[in-house]
This record gives structure tokens, sequence and C-alpha cells, in this order.
């Protein structure tokens, strides 16, 4: 696992999985800086698949969830695993339920 920026990618490829750290508040990402993480990794892999862990996060500024619709535009399924509650509400009253795929998993912590 390595580091970029605020995102951990756990694993890298066609499908590449990122998560937060085990961070509850992504309020002090810089959106712009991610961003660029995030092409650099789509491109440098051939990614077909962004798999965020949202576990343990309790907010995503909408900066943030505008850019993981955003990422959707470089041919990329978004998916996200574990939103919780208010996390999927959001999503639900923004309508990107319909375009980001939400997963639930059991995850021992």
């Amino acid at each position: 696992m390595h580091s970029v920026s605020a995102l951990e990618v756990y694993q890298a490829g066609e499908l590449t999985v990122i998560g937060f750290g085990g961070r509850e508040l992504l309020d002090d990402m810089n959106v712009a800086e991610c961003r660029d993480e995030l092409v650099e990794l789509i491109r440098d892999n051939n990614c077909k698949t962004l798999a965020f862990d949202l576990t343990r996060v309790r907010f995503i500024p909408s900066g943030l969830l505008g850019l993981l619709a955003s990422i959707r535009k470089h041919g990329v399924e978004v998916h996200l695993y574990n939103p919780s509650a208010d996390i999927r509400e959001v999503l639900e009253i923004t309508k990107l339920d319909s375009v980001l795929q939400m997963h639930t998993l059991d995850v021992e912590l």
C-alpha cells in the first residue's frame, strides 16, 4: 500500500482500490490534488474500475463527490464500498446514486 496525497491506494491496476486511511471526515482534502492523482492512477494502470473504500468515513465534501462523479468521463466505473447512511442520503438527494455504484461489505475492524 502506498499513499497518494490524502488517498491510500490498496491495489492498482484495471481494478484500483482506494481508501482514506480510516478517517471519518474528509473535509480537509485538496480536491484538485486528488483529481490529478486519480487521473494519473487511471492513466498509468489502464484502470477500468475505481473502488473507494468508505469504511468509517462519515462525511465527504461536495467537491469530492463531484470529482467522483466526473471521473466517469475517463471511461472508468466508480464503486463506493460501505458508504455511511449520511453519505447514502446525500447520494440519493443529489441523484449521484444513479451513476455511482454502492456496495456494502462486512469488514472486520
